[in-house]
């Protein structure tokens, strides 16, 4: 039992209270590892804080070109590039921009975006590093598990249920048996609260099957579990299952593709956008031929194939793309024809479904640190928005970046991180950077993406578990 008192001989160091105090922090607010990770709970590293005002420019552009239009309008803009214009390296906040874009949209689905024009969400996706995402198939197993993971699945359902509820009973109190919307989703999935409330699945499914979206589906799809003899409350675990259960790569795209367009738009969604980060992942280990037959599979599901998403553009992707890339991908476009449907030319950055990704600029770099340190203010009116930092010395940490998002951020964390150590420093200026950098003291830590983060592949769980 000593098992259960007894201390390990090495323990990790336990930071001084008060370390940063003097700076007016109550933490070093700078990331130690400049990756963002949106499933973290560090907010240094999840994406949440975040200064729109130095990407204000690229998300007006996204949403008078994207988020504003009609999704009923024929023309709309079914595939966007977020091309990077810099050539630094990763770190430019690419991926940051996307999960505050990701938020955003799925705040209100965009419908106070488009003022109610639209009502659509966002799911993001992260091809996997090695290669393992060179494949179309494995490219939209990625997108069905952010589908199920964004629980979007279990939003339309509840919405579905509710509608129903309130055609069989329209004096139905929402708010009183829902005080919030976490409690209606949870509620109109659950066996538990049915049973509750006395009320019958089956006849709120009989009502649910009547959309007129949902006459074609199979009677296979997982909606219909509920009319079958001893089945229960379809839940999106059986929908994954559904879709794990096909085994041609030509099924599962017909349920991606056509089966769930039709199960999002009786829920009353009208689009989606597919939010792809590190795009170049996939074609990077692709052959000539792979990138060709990637590109044509895109062509058919987003434009001209006879899936259900082809023929309305529900579904608007948004590639993200390093400088270089469309390079890379432009034979394979112009092979494949998707070069007439959605010109990838570094020639057309002016045009309309491109997003040029802006370099930072010095004044960028300050509204950057404004931002970090902000958040772990003591006291937010005691000092100015950039101590314990000169406004020199921030250009001089975007200069020795070379204007690179992440190299700032882990400049400023080295920086701020050595100066706590010594009592006598209490400003960071232009010497004190230039004595630490002579001294390497200022880490030159390897740069990683979100896609490098830990995950789990939803996909290969099931697998696993069947």
């Amino acid at each position: 039992m000593e098992k259960f008192w007894k201390k390990p001989a090495s323990v990790g160091p336990i930071e001084p209270v008060g370390r940063f105090q003097r700076f007016n922090l109550l933490e070093n607010p700078f990331p130690s590892q400049p990756f963002v990770n949106k499933d973290a709970t560090d907010n240094r590293i999840n994406g949440k804080i975040f200064e729109m005002q130095i990407r204000m420019k690229e998300y007006e552009q996204i949403e008078s070109n994207f988020l504003k239009v009609p999704q009923t309008d024929p023309s709309h803009i079914r595939l966007g590039y977020v091309v990077d214009t810099s050539y630094v390296g990763r770190g430019n906040g690419k991926s940051a921009f996307l999960v505050n874009l990701l938020e955003r949209i799925n705040r209100e689905y965009c419908l106070d975006i488009s003022e109610g024009i639209n009502k659509c969400f966002a799911a993001y996706v992260a091809p996997e590093a090695g290669g393992r995402t060179k494949t179309f198939d494995r490219f939209v197993d990625l997108i069905f598990a952010s589908i199920i993971d964004s629980n979007i699945i279990n939003i339309c359902l509840a919405a579905l249920r509710l509608e129903a509820l309130l055609t069989l009973k329209p004096d139905f109190e929402v708010t009183s048996h829902f005080p919030s919307d976490d409690d209606l989703i949870y509620g109109l999935n659950s066996e538990e609260w049915f049973s509750k409330n006395n009320l019958q699945p089956r006849e709120l499914q009989k009502v649910v099957l009547k959309n007129d979206f949902l006459q074609t589906l199979p009677k296979e799809f997982p909606l219909y579990s509920s009319m079958r003899i001893f089945q229960s409350l379809p839940t999106q675990e059986d929908f994954k299952q559904y879709y794990l259960q096909q085994k041609k790569t030509k099924d599962r795209l017909e349920v991606v593709f056509s089966y769930l367009v039709d199960f999002f738009r009786a829920a009353n969604f009208n689009g989606a956008y597919v939010l792809v980060d590190d795009f170049e992942r996939i074609p990077d280990f692709q052959s000539s031929r792979q990138k060709r037959d990637f590109a044509l599979e895109l062509r058919s599901c987003l434009f001209d194939g006879l899936y259900t998403n082809a023929k309305i553009g529900f579904y608007n992707f948004f590639l993200v793309l390093h400088a270089g890339v469309p390079r890379l991908v432009q034979e394979a476009w112009s092979d494949s024809g998707m070069e007439n449907r959605s010109p990838i030319s570094p020639s057309l950055m002016s045009a309309r479904h491109i997003i040029p990704f802006e370099k930072l600029t010095r004044d960028h770099a300050k509204l950057l640190l404004k931002r970090y340190l902000s958040e772990y203010r003591i006291d937010p009116k005691a000092a100015n928005n950039l101590f314990p930092f000169e406004e020199r010395a921030v250009y001089k940490i975007a200069e020795l970046s070379e204007l690179n998002a992440s190299k700032i951020l882990k400049m400023a964390f080295d920086l701020l991180d050595q100066a706590s150590k010594d009592e006598k420093h209490t400003i960071i200026d232009e010497a004190f950077i230039e004595s630490f950098a002579d001294k390497n003291i200022i880490e030159d830590r390897p740069e990683e993406g979100i896609a490098s983060a830990n995950t789990i592949d939803l996909i290969d769980k099931a697998k696993k578990t069947e």
